[in-house]
């Protein structure tokens, strides 16, 4: 975060970054991830045992890593073009469907993990992870106007 300054004789604030929602969004995002995890590992390993754990652990890491990717690839590209932030977000989009697609076929006949408790996981992890990316979005402080001394100088 930037702190409070002097740009061209204009003063900044905290708020004149526009990363700052997805910077908060992937912070509450993997908030929430944690919380999500402990509470299936606790409940799944309470209710299946190992196998449990281990579903709970794979539908956390499949869930959560879908969901926080999207921000990071986002907050990667948020210095560069609209096109090319769409191009990257399509992009990865398509690479993590084939990816989870690939992990998906080569676990689904293993029999380790609780296929109840990676389903349960993957489904409130994903809900979980986006709504509170969507909260740390819709809350975060952000200046939407240019101060009228900015709009001088550059005029």
């Amino acid at each position: 975060m930037r702190s409070p300054g002097s740009i061209l004789g204009v003063t900044t604030s905290l708020y004149d970054d526009h990363r700052r929602p997805l910077q908060r969004a992937l912070k509450l995002g993997t908030i929430a991830l944690l919380v999500v995890t402990v509470i299936s590992l606790a409940a799944w390993g309470a209710a299946s045992g190992l196998p449990g754990l281990w579903g709970a652990l794979l539908g956390a890491g499949i869930g959560g890593s879908f969901m926080l990717l999207t921000v990071i690839s986002v907050l990667a590209t948020s210095r560069t073009s609209p096109s090319t932030t769409a191009a990257v977000v399509l992009g990865s989009w398509l690479l993590k469907i084939v990816v989870f697609l690939a992990i998906y076929i080569g676990i689904r006949d293993l029999y380790f993990y609780d296929h109840l408790a990676l389903f349960i996981t993957v489904v409130a992890t994903m809900i979980c992870v986006l709504a509170s990316e969507m909260w740390g979005i819709i809350t975060t402080n952000v200046t939407y106007v240019v101060p009228e001394q900015q709009s001088k100088i550059e005029g």
